[in-house]
């Protein structure tokens, strides 16, 4: 019968979300995230009867240590349920059935809320910094610093929700942040692009005459080069291509 997970202590918690930013460093063809996960959740299982080396903290190890595949910026949920199920006593194939399971989804979400929703409005948000004036080394960290502030809060509520939950990370899933949030980060990019792009394109030609109708030609160009790309190109690289277009445009004007 397994029995409720300890509280972690502080070390070990930060032990974990550090190694989180590292989770894809041994990313390889066989297991994919498999070797960052299982070393993320190393610390946890340090606590487990036997100590680091016993016989279950190998057995643990291993199970871990296989292929898993999902969003990076959310794999903290899984870290912390696997974590929480391996220190509970969860049987061997409720864990493998787990950890299987969950990659689906949170490559779903995750990439839905991150590649397709954040990365672009950050995007977005260091283009009308650009169009206000702001320097070349004021966008890339206006950029860094929105999109890093954003992912390091999502994996910390990962890996604090996955382990409180377990097995039952599930719940977890319906949570307003996963659910809802890629539909408000889509509406808060529309009206990011609504601001930013003319702004940049301002910033590149200056307030000349004929500045508005330029504008409106590049918006016109933009919305029939999204329709024809539709399903073909992914937003994000849309995003990243425009921001580092406008970057190299501010260096060199």
């Amino acid at each position: 019968m397994s029995v409720t997970a300890p509280r972690l202590p502080l070390r070990t918690r930060a032990a974990m979300f550090l190694r989180l930013l590292a989770v894809q460093g041994a990313w390889n063809y066989e297991t994919l995230m498999g070797n960052g996960i299982a070393f993320a959740v190393e610390p946890a299982l340090r606590l487990m009867p036997g100590g680091r080396g016993g016989e279950k903290y190998r057995a643990a190890i291993a199970r871990q240590n296989s292929y898993f595949n999902a969003n990076p910026y959310l794999a903290g949920l899984a870290v912390g349920a696997l974590a929480s199920a391996e220190l509970a006593g969860e049987p061997r194939e409720r864990i493998e059935r787990f950890h299987t399971a969950c990659c689906g989804p949170l490559g779903s979400v995750g990439d839905r809320l991150v590649w397709a929703g954040w990365l672009p409005a950050c995007s977005l948000l260091a283009l009308a910094g650009f169009g206000l004036g702001m320097g070349p080394a004021g966008v890339v960290l206006l950029f860094l610093g929105s999109f890093n502030a954003g992912t390091l809060a999502l994996r910390y509520w990962g890996l604090h929700a996955g382990y409180r939950e377990g097995l039952r990370v599930a719940s977890a899933l319906g949570a307003p942040l996963l659910r809802k949030g890629p539909a408000q980060v889509a509406r808060a990019s529309a009206l990011l692009a609504g601001i930013a792009i003319p702004l940049a394109v301002r910033g590149v030609i200056g307030p000349a005459r004929g500045a508005l109708e330029i504008v409106f030609a590049a918006a016109v160009v933009g919305a029939v080069a999204l329709a024809r790309f539709h399903g073909r190109v992914e937003g994000w690289r849309l995003a990243v291509a425009g921001l580092v277009l406008f970057t190299l445009l501010s260096v060199v004007r």
